[in-house]
This record gives C-alpha cells, structure tokens and sequence, in this order.
C-alpha cells in the first residue's frame, strides 16, 4: 500500500468503535502491527471485544488511566490524562504501526481536553505508512476537512429510549 489514509468514525448513533473494532480484526488477520489508544476509557471499562484483543498477537493498547466515559472523574485530572495519553501515543507510533485507532477521540476537543492547534500539526505529519482511524462523537470540522473518509453514525432509534439497559455481548 502506497499511502495510508485518514479514516473518522463520528456521529451521535451506536457503531463508532465497532466499526473500528471490525477493521483492527481485519488487520490483525493481514498480520498487520495495530496500535488501539482508548481515550477516557480504563482497562477494566467494561468491553467484550477489548477483552478479546488484549489476547491477539499483534496489538498495543494503551488505555485511560482516569477513564472519562463513564466515571464522574476530575475534568482537570482527565485532562492531564489525556495529554500523557496523547504523548505517549505520539511517541508509540513512532515506533511504526500499520494501523492506529484513536478511540473517543474527536470528543476530545469539544470537552477541552486537547486543542486542535496541539493536534493538527502532529495530523499532518504523522507517519505515512500508518492508517489512522479517530473515533467519537463531535469530530471538529477541521479533522473532517483532512479525513479520506468519514462516516457518521446516525441514531435513528435505539433502545435506551425505551428504558433497555446496555446488554454485555451487544452493548459492551
């Protein structure tokens, strides 16, 4: 492969890191090197097919130390957090991955938690030989401007509203 694309998966709708989840698989079965960075989510969030990919050959996981997503955690501590994670990730995917997934990322920027005057130059000049795939809600209209392919999910129905609580194996 020539060149390696930008991908986002944003919406309000359920599937944003299921879909991204789907292509690790597929690259990991292409014997591919994959990096999952898991932005405000902790090793023990709850996720089936976290569980599964920590047992796969192939894959680095770095995860939130504070988590963010389901915990009522410090909006300053989290933020910090963020920031090591950022870091850490930069400096992970130097050592060449070919594929890397930023989970819950996009909503990053809404939250304050990073800027995009941090994260655009580091954007356009990430490695080449890398696939990028960013995750969440709420992805900035400048990510979108850079992206080779967005999706977005939309929630047209879903069980929530009907009082269904998350169900393990579906849900997480």
């Amino acid at each position: 492969m020539d060149k390696r694309l930008l991908q986002i998966y944003t919406g309000k709708g359920k599937g944003k890191t299921t879909a991204a989840t789907g292509l690790i698989l597929r690259a990991l079965g292409w014997n591919w090197r994959v990096l999952l960075v898991r932005f405000l989510k902790t090793a023990d969030s709850p996720g089936g097919e976290v569980t599964l990919l920590r047992q796969l050959p192939g894959i680095d996981i770095i995860d939130a130390r504070l988590g963010g997503i389901y915990d009522g955690a410090d909006p300053d501590a989290i933020a910090a957090d963020v920031q090591q994670m950022f870091s850490q990730a930069q400096k992970q995917l130097a050592q060449g991955y070919d594929l890397a997934v930023f989970d819950e990322f996009n909503g990053l920027f809404q939250r304050d938690y990073l800027t995009l005057a941090e994260v655009l130059p580091w954007l356009d000049q990430r490695p080449a030989t890398t696939e990028l795939v960013l995750t969440g809600r709420h992805a900035p209209d400048e990510l979108i401007a850079r992206a080779d392919l967005v999706t977005s999910m939309e929630a047209v129905r879903h069980p929530y509203a009907q009082g269904v609580e998350a169900r393990q194996g579906v849900e997480f």
